[in-house]
């Protein structure tokens, strides 16, 4: 059964470097901040301007669920851990998703309480 995704987002990020997108893939899913990360490891060939330059790079695209309560904290981290002086960072709202599955994504993203005594 499908559900609204409310806060439900995709991330998108490039990197350039697959070590660089795994170490961030690697950093935001154990701080709690995506469910998910999926590395697309096939390089992406993106052209842009830079600085006013026509650029060409090979890039390494990250693809991060997450909820709209932890995108900044989630952007944060990406700029910390990111290479470039202007990260990708773009967020795409989730529409609509299987129930089960956005249930996961909120769930992997809220972060563990602590025990109390």
């Amino acid at each position: 059964m499908l559900k609204k995704g409310e806060g439900s987002r995709i991330v998108l990020v490039t990197c350039a470097t697959p070590a660089e997108a795994k170490r961030i893939a690697r950093t935001v899913v154990g701080k709690r901040l995506a469910a998910c990360v999926n590395m697309i490891l096939s390089p992406v060939d993106s052209v842009y301007t830079w600085k006013g330059k026509l650029e060409r790079a090979r890039e390494y695209l990250l693809l991060m669920k997450t909820t709209s309560k932890r995108l900044a904290e989630l952007e944060n981290e990406v700029k910390r851990l990111h290479s470039y002086d202007v990260p990708e960072f773009i967020a795409v709202p989730i529409t609509e998703g299987s129930k089960e599955y956005l249930s996961w994504v909120e769930e992997s993203v809220t972060r563990a309480r602590k025990n109390r005594k």
